[in-house]
């Protein structure tokens, strides 16, 4: 199969029979660490996938949005497993009439972006009154992964739709990519009703190859940490346990709304505002602790200690320690397993498979209950970690796991 980008503009070409006006893309996400911290104005430290999601776009005039994807599948042995591909299309909408539920499944996160660009009246006449797109999405980011697929798709249309305009983040007048961020937050919370934070967003728009970025969401601030696992002799794994999920039908409501309680407890605006030393010696600060609900508490220690992490592995990047941040990531996987128990037997094998197998740290990565998980090997190591777990995988009669190298990618932006 041809990349992303190639696939929707060729498409675009297929069905409108005239080249798009641009094409646009975003990546997905691997989080190194930082788990959940995001909507608790913490520390997160993610970085951009090699997969991509493509957007081609052009205008129209009459103020409708159309809106299909490329969609592949295999013809099985039939045709000797060759893999064939075919446009899903989502019935046009006047841009007028974007609202929340008007749409369901995948078309739901352009559409998004579409209605909250209309309303922050930023997209000019692509979206004021008689503006419209035609819009054609690829994307080879795994769905249900954990990767953000979804993000990458918001993100590559919210930069469509701008660029479309001349309003492509940069340029004089034009919008920054922390606005763009929020947009595409706002959109994945308010139009498809999933109550994400910035993280995902964030990396997909902002991220550099060879470099992790360091999110502090409180003070609204990226910074880029190198990092090149192969220059160290290492790589980094995405380990996809298949087992797919959905963040709108998971526990994830429950982990933000306690967190959320569990600040209003302890009287503090954020769960980052407790310092870690409340769990490492409380003394005084324990009757404070203690006005939590004890179903929440694990989930503030989780918060507070995962923000730690974040910082200490930054402060191992930093100083050229690369391959000391192992149990740190393998101690992050122990606390979203444990204290805020968005793990699954899927990932947790994984994790213990491919640490068993000599990896240095392993975690699972993304929203949980599903999804992938990460590990960082020797690079003498990796095929060992590979077949690890898939032989833990096959012992259960578990689907196989998809592994690959994870390279630190380039962010978000205009590719024709």
């Amino acid at each position: 199969m041809t990349g992303p980008v190639i696939q929707a503009a060729d498409a675009f070409v297929r069905q409108h029979g005239y080249a798009p006006t641009g094409v646009w893309s975003a990546p997905g996400r691997v989080n190194l660490i930082g788990e959940h911290t995001d909507y608790n104005d913490g520390l997160a430290l993610p970085l951009a996938l090699p997969h991509r999601a493509a957007v081609a776009a052009a205008p129209r005039t009459d103020g409708m949005l159309n809106v299909a994807t490329v969609s592949w599948r295999t013809d099985g042995a039939q045709s000797g497993g060759a893999w064939r591909s075919r446009l899903l299309t989502s019935p046009p909408v006047a841009v007028a009439d974007l609202a929340p539920g008007v749409r369901e499944g995948w078309a739901t996160y352009p559409l998004g972006v579409a209605w909250v660009l209309r309303d922050a009246a930023v997209a000019g006449a692509v979206l004021a009154p008689g503006g419209g797109a035609d819009l054609i999405i690829a994307s080879d980011v795994p769905i249900g992964a954990g990767l953000s697929s979804s993000h990458a798709v918001q993100c590559a249309t919210a930069l469509a739709l701008l660029g479309l305009v001349g309003h492509e983040p940069g340029k004089p007048d034009s919008p920054t990519l922390a606005e763009v961020a929020r947009w595409v937050q706002l959109a994945e919370n308010e139009f498809a009703g999933v109550p994400t934070g910035l993280l995902d967003q964030t990396a997909s728009l902002c991220c550099q190859a060879g470099h992790a970025l360091l999110l502090d969401v409180r003070a609204g601030s990226v910074e880029q940490v190198p990092f090149a696992p192969m220059d160290d002799g290492l790589r980094l794994l995405a380990i996809d346990t298949q087992t797919r999920h959905s963040l709108g039908n998971s526990a994830y409501r429950d982990r933000r709304a306690g967190c959320e309680a569990a600040a209003a407890a302890l009287g503090v605006a954020a769960l980052r505002d407790v310092p870690t030393s409340w769990f490492e010696d409380p003394g005084e600060e324990q009757a404070r602790l203690d006005r939590v609900d004890p179903a929440h508490r694990p989930l503030v220690r989780h918060i507070v200690t995962e923000n730690d992490r974040v910082t200490r592995t930054v402060e191992a990047l930093r100083a050229g320690q690369l391959g000391e941040i192992g149990p740190l990531l393998t101690a992050s996987h122990e606390s979203l397993r444990d204290d805020y128990r968005v793990s699954c037997a899927e990932l947790d094998v994984a994790v213990e498979a491919a640490l068993g197998a000599g990896a240095l740290g392993a975690r699972m990565t993304g929203g949980g209950f599903g999804g992938s998980a990460i590990a960082l090997v020797d690079s003498n190591r990796t095929d060992e970690v590979r077949h690890a777990v898939d032989a833990a995988y096959t012992e259960r009669g578990w689907r196989a796991a998809r592994v690959f190298d994870v390279e630190p990618s380039a962010g978000a932006g205009r590719d024709r």
